[in-house]
């Protein structure tokens, strides 16, 4: 009676914990990868207050609508590529073409002819008759005084001229530092994490960007140790930069870092306990003593090594990570550093 209730309770234990894994593992519905998609693109500060039109089928995302440049389509395509869910992305999105710089002139209005002079014609007897009026001596108006002149206001200074802009070009090596922590076992992907410029970016020589500016990046890819076997594995990559005020996408390469497997080291202490089991169980009570003995050592090797996690990656905060530009990057240079214009302590006396 006893052994029917343990294999009962076996039985409803084991259907509970399938149960549980067929919850977890349940795919993200159209609608709901449609609106977390939506959302991420609202957050972005390139991409708020446009019109886009995220549409999901079976795995499929499709993106339409209209951006103001190539960057702001290849960030869109990237926040739904890294949605949970997503197969495939069809990107549709159309960049404005650049508003006319100059209106049309209006068409030229056509030149009035003077009206005809009409002659009157006089016969010869009004000729003789005809005796033309006095002249009427006209005395002429006494001219008005000229009001004075109005003060001639000064000239406005001319505008200052347009910030020179430099591109930092592509296969350019930068450093950053991490200011979150990234940890491959609660980390998930998409997540967003902060950085500071390490190095600053220089053209020519010059210094286009200092170093300390915020840098943003997402997790690409993450993936936890398993308990018995497989490797952690994390992808991250950056998106944007801050400086001087304004926001600058960027495109760069992958970091990939791969944690160590622990899949042969478990096999070898499940074998190792098992022999260490029998041993025990022929000393205790011969062949049976021997074969309880060494399912025994396999248990409790399995469970030795069932507490024992695979090698996880952490990247603690003041980590610094190299990455290289993919493609140009054009910004407005600026000497003063993030901290410019910031009150400091005065430590003198």
């Amino acid at each position: 009676m006893k052994a029917r209730l343990s294999l009962y309770l076996s039985a409803l234990l084991l259907l509970t914990i399938l149960a549980a894994a067929v919850g977890c593992s349940k795919a993200p519905t159209d609608a709901q990868i449609a609106s977390d998609i939506q959302n991420k693109l609202n957050t972005d500060s390139g991409l708020q207050g446009k019109q886009l039109i995220v549409q999901a089928d079976k795995g499929s995302v499709t993106l339409s609508g209209q951006v103001d440049n190539d960057a702001q389509r290849d960030a869109a395509a990237r926040y739904a590529s890294g949605e949970p869910g997503v197969k495939q992305v069809v990107n549709n999105l159309q960049v404005a073409p650049p508003a006319p710089l100059e209106a049309q002139a209006p068409p030229e209005q056509p030149r009035s002819s003077p009206a005809p002079k009409h002659h009157r014609k006089v016969s010869k007897n009004q000729k003789d008759s005809y005796n033309p009026p006095p002249e009427v001596a006209q005395t002429a108006p006494a001219p008005e005084p000229a009001p004075a002149p109005a003060p001639v206001a000064p000239a406005p200074p001319p505008p200052p001229p347009p910030p020179q802009k430099v591109t930092i070009p592509s296969g350019t090596t930068f450093a950053v530092r991490l200011v979150d922590a990234i940890d491959s076992e609660t980390a998930t992907q998409g997540q967003t994490f902060h950085a500071t410029l390490n190095s600053p970016f220089a053209v020519d020589g010059e210094t286009a960007i200092p170093a300390g500016y915020t840098v943003e990046g997402h997790v690409v890819t993450v993936q936890s140790a398993g308990k018995f076997a497989g490797q952690s594995l994390l992808v991250l990559q950056l998106d944007r930069i801050s400086a001087a005020g304004k926001y600058y996408n960027i495109q760069t390469d992958q970091y990939k870092k791969q944690g160590s497997s622990r899949g042969k080291n478990t096999v070898e202490k499940v074998g190792a306990g098992a022999g260490i089991g029998a041993i025990i169980g022929a000393i205790a009570g011969g062949g049976k003593g021997a074969a309880i003995g060494a399912a025994a050592g396999g248990g409790l090797g399995a469970g030795a090594q069932a507490v024992t996690h695979g090698q996880q990656i952490k990247l603690p905060s003041e980590t610094v990570l190299n990455f290289t530009l993919q493609a140009p990057l054009t910004v407005i240079p600026t000497s003063q550093g993030p901290n410019a214009g910031r009150p400091t302590l005065n430590t003198q006396p």
